[in-house]
C-alpha cells in the first residue's frame, strides 16, 4: 500500500517532507556512500607550461573526476598571495584607494593592498609596506584577519585581509612606475550604504571590507554582534 500523501493541507514545510529523498546509505553499498559524503576529489594526471612572467605562470593541467571524465586543458594561475587592508581612522573612516582598472575599463574604489614581494612571508608586513606605498598613511595597531583563495577553481594563491586601526596620515605615496593612485576617506557609514550600489567594483574587496569590519566589532556577521570586540586569530 502506498503512503498517505501528507502534502494537502501541510504547507511549504509538508511539501518539503514529502519530497525528502530517504537516507540510502544503509545497504547501498560504495555508489550510495559516494552520494551520501558528496563531491570527491577529482586527481590530476598532467600539467604543462603555457606562459611564465615575472608576476604569473599559467598552466594548462589535465584532471580526471571519480567518474572518469578527463578535463583538459583546465587552466590554472599561480601568483603571488595578495594583501589588502582595512583601514580605520579613528574618528570612524575607511581610507581607500581608486585606480583605473583595464578589466573594469573604469577607475574602481579598493581597499589599499597588492602582491606580496619575493622573500616576504608575514602578510602582515606586507601589508603594512603596501599600504604605506599607496597611501602615504600608517597605523598604530595592526591585525590579520583572514587568508583565502580568491578563486579556488583557477587560482592557486591567497588573498590576506588585514585590519589597521588607528591610521593617520604620515607623508607622500611611493608609487611604482606605472601606479596612478588617489587616495580617498570616507565615512564607514557611506561605504556600507554604497555596497549595494556598486561603490566598490571588486567582489573580493567587499567580501574583504565586510570581514575586516566585523574584525573590528563594526559591523555584525552571524551571531557576533556589532561593537564587540573579537578575538582575531592569524591566517
Amino acid at each position: 500500500m502506498a503512503p498517505p500523501d501528507d502534502r494537502r493541507g501541510a504547507g511549504p514545510e509538508g511539501l518539503n517532507r514529502a519530497v525528502e529523498p530517504a537516507d540510502d546509505r544503509r545497504g547501498a553499498g560504495p555508489e550510495g556512500l559516494k552520494r551520501a559524503v558528496g563531491p570527491l576529489p577529482w586527481r590530476r594526471t598532467g600539467s604543462r607550461t603555457a606562459l611564465r612572467d615575472r608576476w604569473i605562470h599559467l598552466r594548462a593541467e589535465t584532471w580526471e573526476t571519480p567518474q572518469g571524465v578527463t578535463l583538459d586543458p583546465w587552466w590554472m594561475l599561480d601568483w603571488a598571495d595578495w594583501v589588502h587592508v582595512v583601514a580605520l581612522t579613528a574618528d570612524d573612516r575607511l581610507v581607500l584607494v581608486r585606480q583605473f582598472r583595464p578589466g573594469a575599463q573604469a577607475v574602481t574604489l579598493e581597499l589599499p593592498g597588492g602582491m606580496m614581494e619575493a622573500g616576504e612571508t608575514d602578510p602582515v608586513a606586507a601589508a603594512a609596506r603596501e599600504f604605506t606605498e599607496e597611501t602615504g598613511w600608517r597605523a598604530a595597531d595592526w591585525r590579520p584577519v583572514i587568508g583565502l583563495p580568491p578563486e579556488p577553481a583557477h587560482c592557486s594563491n591567497r588573498i590576506h585581509f588585514v585590519l589597521a586601526l588607528g591610521c593617520e596620515s604620515a607623508g607622500a605615496q611611493a608609487l611604482d612606475a606605472g601606479e596612478d593612485i588617489a587616495v580617498q576617506v570616507l565615512p564607514v557609514a557611506q561605504v556600507l550604504a554604497g555596497l549595494g550600489q556598486g561603490i566598490m567594483q571588486n567582489a573580493m574587496h567587499v567580501g574583504g571590507l565586510l570581514l575586516g569590519l566585523a574584525a573590528a566589532g563594526r559591523v555584525a556577521l552571524g551571531d557576533r554582534p556589532a561593537g564587540s570586540a573579537p578575538e582575531i586569530a592569524a591566517d
